[in-house]
């Protein structure tokens, strides 16, 4: 039963995801944003993101998916050291509705879009001051 005012996402194979698609359907006031992301428009966001240009279109994307969908992620420079775009923690944050697998293609494909443009990486090491030289604030 769809009571939402769109196109839901469809329900995923059970046991497969932990999404709690009907318990959200069926809680009354629920946000049910995250329902919006069907299938075809998930392939669209992850390409999306394949295809990010710098940290400031990384940034853009996130408001847009927390505005439009709920989504939340937490992007930061490990608490080791960095060597690898993979020493970077990106965690999409749980919510009802938010499919497992869309939880782990997220940061798949922001990962790409590092590897591929590593300056997206630089400048989200530099937010933190990484780069900063200490006393002039200029960057190295």
């Amino acid at each position: 039963m769809n009571t939402a005012p769109f196109i839901i996402r469809t329900e995923c194979p059970p046991g497969a995801c932990v999404c709690q698609r009907d318990e959200l359907l069926q809680t009354p006031g629920a946000d049910l944003r995250i329902l919006q992301l069907t299938s075809a428009q998930e392939k669209v966001l992850v390409q999306r993101l394949e295809n990010l240009t710098s940290l400031a279109d990384l940034r853009h994307m996130q408001q847009r998916m927390e505005q439009q969908l709920g989504i939340r992620i937490a992007i930061a420079p490990g608490p080791r050291e960095v060597r690898t775009v993979r020493g970077i923690t990106m965690l999409v944050l749980e919510q009802p509705g938010l499919c497992r697998k869309t939880r782990q293609s997220i940061p798949a494909a922001i990962r790409k879009s590092m590897d591929r443009c590593p300056d997206i990486a630089y400048e989200l090491l530099d937010e933190g001051g990484l780069f900063a030289a200490p006393e002039t604030g200029e960057s190295r």
